[in-house]
């Protein structure tokens, strides 16, 4: 039998599978999704099995036999397989890149050489006797350290010893030493047999007859008796226990906050929308859904009741939330709901951890999953149903190769498993909702809360007639206000903005220099913290200067405002605020967001001040006030989905207040007060707004009306970046047809990142048959020419952003 093999080399050439031949003792065990371990050219490499066939066209002789097998099961099914060579297609990416991207990293390939003696006699070298110590095998990396590499090269080439390659995975299964202590009739004869000066021993033989025949762990055991482990292996020796070590699992911490009470019945509008899905279910449909309801409408408790039905089907689910710190009140739900068949896979958790939870998925140990875009390939084989929440997020599109969308995913494994998707909103993105509109998804609609609760009350406040009145502070008069009252109502408040550091820029008051970074065309971030300015883009640092790098001059002064800065202004005006921040610089250690969570979910805090994060998903009934200290941050980005980001984040943050018994007050700050964004967000109208700007997007031919594909080109010679950017394009231009417009080739918005110079052109289209071909050709000159030269180049389907 031969079996075709994509090997774990990301290279143009070798993008295909290969064929080996399956050794006669491995031809019952090895099938398709399974690793293992292939020579390729001098070395060994991992790699997939994807399919097995009875004759090559390479001719038997030819053929390498398979080396080792790493798998004794399948790690990937056939459909994730068939998924792979989907994705591998749609995103014009290697299928080693696709294959891996469903794997958590803890099971990539980790390579270790290894020095094999061949002929111990001939070694005459004293060094490298002295390095072996009589050992028969040692690491590489051991005769690299010991600067014996060249006397290393002579003896390979002397057949003295030879160089083999490990793999292995880079995390390996948890094990933990477990105790079993044995009859109370055998604990005894040995405590006769023991010396009475052999004190410890009696004592532990001692409190083994109080246990006797329980199983427990070392580390326990150790701790109840107050003995040393010395004395432990000495008593296991003589047989009054056994040892051995037992798998478990890495638990993620489980997020304890407020728990939420179960509706006793649901909406008539939650009640359709329930019963549609279920009977999409119940026909084997694959059906996609957009659900779209007001923030606080109840769309939560449709997705529970819809996994319980799916659960009694004995099917499996899968749920998307699109930020870490969505995951714990998420998950907090869910496991309340469905307990331990819950698993949780997101970037917050150790490679350990995601492992582990991905071993319960494999295993069928679980029934539901929640987590971030790449939870979306959690291996489950008999799928009910698939629920991306805040389906509108640009979190669920992968900016590195692979790049896919979590949405376009989920719709291609429903299709296989026959299953319905929900896409859950209160603002979706344009293309979901006139998808929806053009009967491709089916709407759905919840207009009003639960309760009947009436939405927050929304205040524009005109920055410009603050300022005009004097107030320079970042806090308009009306908000501190309303802040103020929420502290003597012992009530809590929100206060969102999308910026974290302290200011956004350096500047020298005298001659105008911004303080940049070395390495990119951007203004550097000053974090208060640390007294440092921090470049957000390639992680450059540098002290904060004390005068003007250019003129010298001593007025130097900070402007805009970030999350550490409106801290400190919190603390000036409102003293006596108990105050959580919650932003990338506060959320860095793992369990953060849980912990900021879980004191604002009991209280400890009167105000919490968070990034973009805390805008979405959060559910706490004490909230009843919500601050947007500045409206504009998305609004005039160089982006053509600023109107559509900016609307989305000021109706999520305003949803966050007054969603259970208390009413809900907002206050929208921002010196853009007449722009349709900021106003329709005012009364979560999504209908006017997305209106207005289909019409804007239809003028400028943007999506949903066009598709649109970036290609981005970077490299560390402006000159070069430039030339390969125009060649493509004139290729493109060649090969395409007359209706895709070309827009290009010209310097991206940030147009040097990481001492590289980045140009790029945009291809918008209608229908272009022939784009797929044309891209992959494209790719092909790049991957064996243009890379030589150290050109990068990236190939983006659908992006999120083009700058």
């Amino acid at each position: 039998m031969i079996a075709e093999v994509i090997v774990d080399v990301a290279a143009y050439p070798i993008d295909r599978p290969f064929d080996y031949l399956i050794p006669l003792s491995m031809e019952s065990i090895i099938i398709p999704g399974v690793r293992v371990k292939v020579p390729f050219g001098p070395r060994k490499v991992l790699g997939y099995v994807v399919a097995l066939k009875k004759e090559s066209e390479v001719g038997i002789k030819k053929i390498k036999p398979i080396d080792e097998l790493i798998d004794v099961e399948p790690v990937i099914s056939k459909e994730l397989l068939e998924l792979s060579k989907w994705l591998a297609k749609e995103t014009l990416a290697y299928e080693i890149d696709t294959l891996q991207v469903m794997l958590p990293s803890a099971m990539r390939a980790k390579y270790e050489k290894s020095i094999i003696i061949n002929d111990l006699q001939r070694i005459a070298d004293e060094s490298f006797q002295q390095l072996l110590s009589g050992r028969q095998q040692l690491s590489l990396k051991e005769a690299v350290e010991a600067n014996l590499l060249p006397l290393v090269k002579r003896y390979v080439e002397q057949g003295v010893i030879s160089i083999e390659t490990a793999i292995s995975q880079q995390t390996a299964v948890k094990k933990v030493r477990m105790i079993t202590i044995e009859s109370k009739k055998n604990v005894e004869s040995i405590l006769q047999s023991v010396q009475k000066n052999a004190k410890k021993q009696v004592e532990l033989l001692n409190w083994m007859l109080g246990n006797a025949e329980r199983t427990m762990t070392a580390k326990a055991l150790l701790e109840q008796s107050g003995i040393q482990t010395a004395v432990l292996k000495t008593v296991i020796e003589k047989g009054a226990a056994r040892e051995e070590y037992t798998e478990v699992y890495r638990e993620p911490d489980r997020p304890s906050l407020q728990e939420t009470s179960v509706p006793d019945q649901l909406t008539d509008e939650q009640q359709f929308a329930y019963d549609r899905i279920t009977t999409s279910m119940d026909c084997d449909q694959a059906e996609t859904f957009l659900l779209h309801g007001i923030t606080g409408s109840g769309k939560t408790e449709v997705y529970l009741r819809s996994i319980n039905h799916v659960l009694i089907q004995g099917k499996e689910a899968i749920v998307l939330v699109p930020e870490i710190s969505l995951t714990p009140q998420m998950t907090s739900r869910f496991k309340e709901r469905f307990g331990s068949l819950v698993a949780v896979l997101h970037s917050g958790l150790s490679v350990g951890e995601k492992y582990d939870e991905w071993r319960k998925i494999h295993r069928g140990e679980v029934k539901v999953v929640v987590g971030a875009r790449s939870a979306v390939f959690a291996p489950f084989k008999n799928l009910g149903i698939i629920i991306l929440d805040e389906e509108h997020e640009s979190t669920y599109k992968q900016e590195d190769t692979p790049r896919y969308h979590a949405r376009d995913v989920a719709i291609q494994r429903a299709a296989y498993y026959k299953c319905p998707v929900v896409l859950g909103s209160a603002t979706p993105s344009l293309e979901t909702y006139a998808r929806a509109r053009k009967g491709v998804y089916t709407l759905l609609k919840l207009t009003k809360r639960p309760k009947s609760q009436q939405l927050p009350t929304v205040h524009i406040v005109d920055m410009r007639e603050e300022l005009k009145k004097g107030n320079r502070s970042m806090f308009s008069v009306e908000l501190a206000d309303a802040i103020r009252l929420r502290i003597e109502k012992n009530e809590q408040t929100v206060l969102f903005l999308n910026k974290r550091g302290f200011s956004s820029f350096v500047l020298c008051r005298d001659c105008g220099t911004v303080v940049e970074c070395p390495n990119c065309d951007i203004s550097l971030t000053y974090h208060r913290q640390q007294e440092r300015l921090k470049c957000h883009y390639c992680g450059h640092e540098e002290r904060v200067p004390l005068c003007c790098p250019q003129c010298e001059s001593e007025h130097i002064r900070f402007f805009g405002t970030g999350t550490q800065k409106a801290e400190e202004e919190i603390a000036k005006l409102f003293p006596t605020a108990r105050v959580l921040r919650m932003d990338v610089d506060t959320t860095r250690r793992k369990g953060s967001h849980e912990k900021i969570l879980r004191q604002f979910s009991e209280g400890a805090a009167d105000i919490l001040l968070g990034t973009q994060m805390i805008a979405k998903g959060l559910d706490f009934p004490n909230i009843t006030l919500v601050g947007v200290l500045a409206a504009d941050t998305t609004l005039h980005l160089a982006d053509f989905r600023a109107a559509e980001k900016t609307f989305q984040l000021m109706t999520q943050v305003s949803g966050r207040a007054g969603r259970h018994d208390l009413t809900g007050e907002v206050f929208m700050q921002t010196y853009s007060p007449e722009h349709y964004a900021i106003e329709l967000a005012k009364e979560q109208q999504f209908e006017p707004f997305y209106n207005m700007e289909m019409a804007n997007r239809k003028q400028y031919g943007y999506p949903p009306f066009y598709f649109i594909t970036l290609v981005q080109f970077s490299h560390e010679d402006l000159l070069k970046v430039a030339d390969f950017a125009g060649k493509a394009t004139h290729f493109l231009k060649e090969n395409l047809s007359a209706s895709t417009v070309i827009i290009g080739p010209t310097a991206s918005a940030i147009s040097r990142v990481n001492n590289r110079y980045r140009y790029q052109c945009l291809l918008k289209y209608k229908k272009e048959p022939k784009l797929s071909d044309v891209l992959q050709q494209l790719i092909k000159y790049y991957r064996t020419d243009w890379i030589k030269s150290g050109l990068i180049m990236s190939v983006d389907k659908d992006p999120t952003s083009i700058y």
